[in-house]
């Protein structure tokens, strides 16, 4: 096996622009890790808060919170998984799948059924965020209505099938522009509407918003009693949206939030569980994941393309 890697690098703080493809060495799998050859890395907004400085991640990093592959080697302690077998991983907690070879807490890998690499690649962030964020976090009921923002999106698309998979009553999902109603309406949502339409859309036991700004404000008017919203993002941009605590108590509603990366760091065997289950749903055909691969070399074009807002579905990168 050879020592080195190719691999994109963050060397600064900046546009798309800044991301290198280079050469680094190739990492070894500690105790309870792996290390995976990658073939497959998801492209998600979160990487583009790492590029941006949002997140503080030392330089020189290596992005990308999410592969597919197959196991290169097992660190001190690990069972259960087999050098050459094909996975889905999340990469998440240190990052680095934006390279030829990736490590990870075992507890963070899940066996593909057959080598449907591509279409794995896109899972293990939004599909298993889209079954934490109803079950764990919101704890979903049976007939109860939700509400997602950015329904087009990567996590969108997964959370409106995800929620109709746990018995949801209704769906509704809100998207930025006309141009993605359509692709949104394919993943499971009763109605799409344009986000700012969002308050003619009735009440909602559950709403996920991961846009912040103005629909953070809108999706509290529309829970119902008991209602619960989630908070998992900022893809807007904008600045924080307070949330008086009285109003809370004098309306019974409940807002709470949701980092995978942080939960991965300290819950690594309940993601896992989440991870396979998202693995299997995909696999058997439960949930549709839509991929569009690009080459490595083309990370930049996949940021540009994530931060413009003009993505359905989700985008990989071709590592090998």
């Amino acid at each position: 096996m050879t020592n080195s890697m190719k691999a994109i690098t963050i060397p600064e703080f900046g546009p798309a622009e800044v991301l290198r493809l280079g050469t680094l060495a190739v990492p070894e799998p500690g105790p309870g890790e792996v290390s995976i050859d990658v073939a497959y890395a998801g492209a998600n907004f979160a990487e583009v808060l790492y590029r941006q400085g949002v997140v503080d991640v030392p330089l020189p990093f290596v992005p990308g919170i999410e592969v597919s592959g197959r196991i290169r080697a097992l660190g001190e302690g690990v069972s259960g998984l087999a050098v050459g077998q094909p996975v889905a991983a999340l990469t998440i907690v240190a990052s680095g799948g934006y390279a030829e070879v990736v490590t990870t807490a075992a507890d963070l890998v899940a066996p593909l059924p057959e080598a449907a690499l591509e279409t794995a690649a896109a899972v293990p962030s939004n599909s298993t965020t889209a079954f934490l964020v109803l079950e764990r976090v919101a704890r979903l009921a049976p007939g109860e209505r939700v509400l997602v923002h950015a329904a087009a999106g990567g996590v969108g698309s997964q959370l409106g099938q995800v929620a109709r998979l746990l018995g949801a009553g209704r769906v509704v999902g809100t998207v930025g522009s006309e141009a993605k109603i359509a692709a949104a309406k394919a993943f499971g949502y009763d109605e799409v509407v344009l986000r700012d339409e969002v308050a003619g859309t009735g009440e909602f036991d559950v709403v996920v918003d991961m846009v912040g700004g103005p629909s953070r404000r809108a999706s509290l008017d529309r829970l119902a009693p008991m209602g619960r919203l989630v908070v998992m993002g900022n893809a807007s941009g904008a600045e924080d949206v307070g949330i008086p605590a009285n109003e809370l108590w004098f309306t019974n509603k409940t807002v709470s939030g949701f980092n995978l990366a942080a939960f991965s760091a300290v819950a690594p065997e309940t993601v896992g569980r989440a991870l396979r289950r998202a693995v299997e749903a995909v696999a058997d055909g439960t949930l549709r994941v839509d991929v569009e691969s690009l080459p490595l070399a083309d990370a930049v074009t996949a940021h540009r393309r994530i931060e413009s807002g003009s993505t359905t579905g989700k985008l990989v990168l071709r590592v090998r």
